[in-house]
C-alpha cells in the first residue's frame, strides 16, 4: 500500500497549519514564525488586532526548539525511540488546538485569551515539528519554510540545463526529487488549509492531528520493519 514518506506528511501539514493559522487567527504564522515580524508591523500600522500572539510567537518558538533538543539529546542517551516520541507530543499538541477551536471557534477577536491561546498551542506544535527535522531529518528538505528549497530546486534545473553537472547527474536527480515532492507537499497543504478554512473555519483545525495521527502510524511502522 501507497504512503507517503513522513518528511512529506510534515511538509503538508507545515503548509496546512502556517496557512490556517495565517486565515483563521488574524494573521499568525505558526511555523514561518519570523513572518510575524511583518504581520505585526502591519496590525501596528494599520490598528488592527493580534499584536500580542505575533509579538509571544517567536520567544516561545525559541524555547519550545531548546527545550525539544535537549529533551530529545536526553532521550537518545537512553536509546529511546525520540521521532516517536516528539511525534507523539506534536500530535496531543495538534489535538489540543482542535479540541479548542471546536470549543471556542471561530476566532473573531484577535487578542482574545482563546485565540492567543490557540496560536501558542499551534506555534508549540509547529517548533517540536521544525526541531524535529533539524535534529533527526536533516538530510531531508525542510517541512516548513521553502524559500530554500525553491531556490535549490532553481540551481538544479539550471546546472541540469547547462550541464555543470560536477556532483553527477543522478546525485543531482535524486536531490530534485525529494525537494519537489516537499515543495508539493507544502503548496498542497496550504491550498487544502484554504479550501477547508472557507468550509469551516472551525473544523478545518481537525486536518493536522490525522496528518501527524498519519506520520506516527509510518514511524511505527518503520521502526518495527528495521
Amino acid at each position: 500500500m501507497f504512503r507517503l514518506p513522513i518528511p512529506a506528511l510534515l511538509a503538508f501539514n507545515g503548509g496546512y497549519v502556517d496557512t490556517m493559522g495565517f486565515l483563521a487567527l488574524a494573521g499568525l504564522f505558526t511555523a514561518h514564525v519570523t513572518g510575524n515580524f511583518v504581520t505585526l508591523g502591519a496590525a501596528l500600522a494599520f490598528g488592527t488586532g493580534g499584536a500580542l500572539a505575533k509579538l509571544l510567537a517567536l520567544p516561545l518558538f525559541c524555547v519550545i526548539v531548546l527545550v525539544t533538543r535537549i529533551g530529545g539529546t536526553a532521550m537518545e542517551a537512553r536509546h529511546w525511540p525520540v521521532v516517536r516520541i516528539l511525534l507523539t507530543i506534536k500530535f496531543v499538541l495538534l489535538a489540543a488546538a482542535c479540541v479548542i477551536a471546536v470549543w471556542h471557534g471561530p476566532f473573531k477577536d484577535a487578542d482574545a485569551l482563546a485565540t492567543v491561546g490557540i496560536g501558542m498551542v499551534l506555534v508549540t506544535a509547529m517548533a517540536v515539528q521544525n526541531t524535529v527535522h533539524r535534529a533527526h531529518m536533516s538530510k531531508t528538505p525542510p517541512s516548513t519554510l521553502m524559500t530554500g528549497t525553491t531556490t535549490q530546486i532553481m540551481v538544479d534545473l539550471a546546472d541540469l540545463i547547462s550541464g555543470n553537472v560536477s556532483q553527477g547527474r543522478h546525485v543531482i536527480k535524486a536531490r530534485l526529487s525529494k525537494m519537489a515532492l516537499s515543495l508539493a507537499s507544502f503548496a498542497i497543504g496550504c491550498v487544502s488549509a484554504a479550501g477547508a478554512f472557507l468550509a469551516s473555519n472551525t473544523w478545518c483545525f481537525v486536518v493536522p492531528p490525522i496528518l501527524i495521527g498519519l506520520a506516527l502510524t509510518n514511524a511505527l511502522e518503520t521502526e518495527d520493519n528495521r
